[in-house]
């Protein structure tokens, strides 16, 4: 791949929160998916959400990627409201679209060429070539992506949203369809960005092993409402403890869903 320069990046955002959401409410019709929601994400710091299938986490998260306006309320990226200027706001910002949602048609060079031009880069980050070696894809990126395997379009998903060094990486589900090695490649890579504080990472996920290991903080969404958050110090407390996220998980689902009722 040419060489590339981060020539036109927005300067780096050294310290507070790199998302805050303020009373989100969004949905696709006049019933609200997402009610009156709040979150933040800092500089540094892996966050993972949580909850089961239709509680809205995609629909959270296509807010985020400005694919979805909110009816109420507003979306920060790095100090930038997405809602008064959504360009400024996506440059410091990586989505890990959904596998399907990948032309077809372009090679996976040139996905990476086209991500890189959104971006305003030049050059592809040393670190996200050293994560397609991690991948072996390198043979594969002068194929057409309707060539590859659900996995392989997977792992291009998780490098697009590398692409432009964002600070805020946005993922959906990253480590279904990756084989082993290439998911622990990719859990190490996320890991080593955050801890040097060069990147915060929003997933969704019902990997709960994956949380337990990795995240910072976790934030469970049930019906459209943030009902409960885990903290770092509470998730590593169930590893020495003997309980278990999943545990958790399900007692304080039952004991907000149980509230509603």
């Amino acid at each position: 791949m040419d060489a590339l320069t981060t020539e036109g990046q927005p300067s780096a955002v050294d310290q507070g929160a790199v998302l805050r959401m303020t009373d989100i409410t969004a949905g696709y019709g006049a019933e609200p998916v997402l009610c009156e929601v709040n979150l933040e994400v800092q500089l540094g710091e892996w966050v993972a959400l949580l909850g089961p299938n239709g509680s809205g986490k995609s629909t959270l998260l296509y807010c985020i990627a400005g694919l979805l306006r909110p009816m109420v309320g507003d979306i920060e990226v790095c100090g930038v409201s997405l809602a008064r200027d959504t360009a400024s706001g996506k440059r410091f910002l990586g989505y890990g679209c959904a596998p399907e949602l990948i032309p077809p048609l372009l090679t996976g060079r040139q996905c990476l060429e086209v991500y890189a031009a959104a971006k305003g880069v030049h050059e592809i980050d040393a670190t996200v070539l050293d994560l397609l070696k991690a991948f072996a894809m390198a043979p594969l990126l002068d194929q057409f992506v309707d060539t590859y395997s659900l996995g392989t379009r997977q792992k291009l998903a998780a490098v697009l949203a590398l692409v432009g060094a964002p600070k805020l990486i946005v993922l959906d589900e990253a480590f279904n369809g990756l084989d082993p090695a290439s998911g622990r490649a990719l859990k190490r890579h996320l890991r080593s960005l955050v801890e040097a504080r060069r990147a915060s990472v929003l997933l969704a996920t019902h990997a709960l092993d994956v949380v337990e290991r990795y995240a910072d903080r976790a934030a469970l969404l049930l019906s459209g409402r943030i009902a409960r958050q885990w903290s770092g110090a509470e998730l590593s407390g169930f590893r020495s403890s003997g309980g278990t996220l999943e545990e958790a998980v399900s007692a304080a689902s039952e004991a907000y869903l149980g509230g509603l009722r």
